[in-house]
């Protein structure tokens, strides 16, 4: 069977007081989940937005991540699927293509 479909994914990010703060929206079309992310950058440290930025959603994308997982066990407990344990081991993701 084969399936193929488009998720869309909105990412905001605001910058207030030394305070990064970013909200990752993402619609499947029959579930919409949102993660959030937060960093704070230390009053000693150089003004580089970007670094926020992106410590801030990578923040945000781990917690709409974990919320995702959640969905897809509880979608798998609903169609009477046994839920395997999670493990602490690195995700492999996609195969290294310099491998």
């Amino acid at each position: 069977m084969s399936h193929t479909t488009d998720w869309q994914a909105r990412v905001h990010l605001v910058e207030e007081d030394r305070t990064t703060k970013v909200s990752v929206d993402l619609d499947t079309g029959s579930t919409h989940i949102t993660g959030h992310g937060v960093a704070h950058r230390n009053p000693s440290d150089r003004d580089v937005p970007e670094i926020g930025d992106e410590l801030a959603t990578a923040r945000a994308l781990e917690n709409l991540a974990d919320q995702l997982k959640q969905t897809a066990h509880h979608g798998m407990a609903a169609a009477g699927n046994v839920r395997r344990e999670e493990t602490s081991a690195p995700y492999g993701g996609w195969p290294d293509a310099r491998a």
